[in-house]
């Protein structure tokens, strides 16, 4: 979700859409504890220490998962709900924003794999052309670069038109065709294939494919091959069900004061398309990114395409040195390089990283984002200082 987002959301003037429930403690009781939760991990101290300096800069709530050969561990602090002040629980579900990126491009593969779809066939092959009639670059543009975003078509959430309609109706339920309709009649960013840059148009295409070559609701088919089979009981996706009983609240820095503002019922665009709209908690996240790269997912073939990266023309020098792979990036840190996706939705954030050659898998989510609270979960200097904690050898303290 774009930063120009953001800025739309400060001069936004509240239409009082959200409720300040009040609910139950039991209403956030998770149906089914972490039953892998090591306790006597090595990292539970620091990863501890570190959850609670979260809380005290004024995030509302966060759950740290850690996975790697010390087994697996998941902690929880602040509350689920600040004004029924109810403790947030590892086991909680919440928003994960664009990590389901990485699960469409997985889902991809697997059709891939089953002989359904080939990643270098245009997506003509497979789309009726009015669904990417005037959208520049689309009828040209292959699977692949949809996944690895080297299509260059115009992403839908960064066109104005679309900021003031969704502001205008924050609790709207967007079909792909309506998302899809802000890309038309836009410039491609670049000729196909010369150039990366992340757009979640993309992405919308990539979960009409799947449902046109399995004939089923893509979030069906992630249940069909990755939910279920990888043991993932904490993810679903948004479609029909898009606030559960038990979902975290979510919250926004609006004014850039930690004053937060109730979000819960304000995301809604994502809710049918495969670039947002999942739901799930750090622990499965970790427990996906561990099982993906460690080969129980996808073939090794599979796999190695996944990581064909690819450098952009422009390096972004305030960031991590970032290179685009199918649904997923590199990222080179001071430990090395780490597969990551991160993801916002209006209230929240999640992030997973997996670091091969310390074979970690990483996974952070809050129930707040925008505001003074990007700065303290998803900057540079927010992951770097977790990076410390959890892969360095000697963490920095938190100031």
């Amino acid at each position: 979700m774009g930063k120009m987002f953001q800025l739309l959301m400060l001069s936004f003037v509240c239409a009082c859409t959200e409720r300040d429930e009040v609910f139950e403690a039991s209403f956030y009781e998770c149906k089914s504890g972490i039953a892998s939760n090591n306790l006597q991990h090595p990292l539970a101290n620091a990863m501890d220490g570190l959850a609670e300096d979260f809380i005290t800069k004024g995030v509302p709530g966060i759950m740290i998962s850690v996975r790697n050969s010390e087994g697996h561990y998941t902690v929880s602090k602040g509350k689920s709900d600040l004004a029924s002040n109810v403790d947030l629980k590892p086991c909680n579900s919440t928003r994960v924003g664009s990590t389901v990126k990485t699960f469409t491009a997985v889902t991809i593969l697997k059709l891939r794999e089953e002989g359904l779809l080939g990643l270098d066939d245009p997506i003509s092959t497979y789309l009726p052309s009015a669904v990417f009639k005037e959208i520049a670059n689309a009828e040209k543009s292959t699977i692949r670069q949809l996944l690895n975003h080297s299509s260059g078509i115009h992403n839908y959430i960064q066109d104005a038109r679309f900021q003031t309609a969704s502001l205008n109706n924050l609790i709207k339920e967007w079909q792909p065709g309506e998302l899809l309709a802000y890309s038309r009649g836009q410039n491609a960013y670049f000729p196909i294939g010369t150039d990366v840059r992340y757009s979640n148009t993309n992405y919308i295409l990539l979960g009409m494919i799947i449902e046109a070559v399995t004939g089923i609701p893509f979030y069906k088919v992630f249940e069909e091959k990755l939910f279920r089979p990888l043991d993932l009981g904490h993810t679903s996706f948004a479609a029909t069900d898009p606030v559960p009983d038990g979902i975290i609240r979510g919250y926004v820095d609006l004014y850039s004061n930690l004053n937060l503002i109730n979000a819960t019922y304000y995301s809604g665009w994502d809710y049918y398309s495969a670039d947002g709209g999942l739901i799930s908690n750090t622990s499965d996240l970790s427990l996906f990114m561990e099982k993906l790269f460690q080969g129980e997912v996808l073939s090794k073939t599979s796999l190695s395409e996944m990581m064909d990266w690819i450098v952009p023309n422009d390096k972004d020098n305030e960031g991590f040195e970032t290179f685009y792979g199918l649904g997923i990036f590199q990222i080179i840190t001071d430990y090395g390089p780490a597969y990551l996706h991160s993801g916002d939705a209006i209230g929240y954030f999640a992030s997973m990283v997996y670091f091969p050659n310390q074979d970690i898998a990483i996974s952070w989510a809050c129930n707040a984002n925008y505001g003074k609270i990007d700065a303290i979960v998803q900057s540079k200097v927010a992951m770097e200082r977790i990076f410390n904690y959890l892969v360095g050898p000697n963490p920095i303290p938190m100031k």
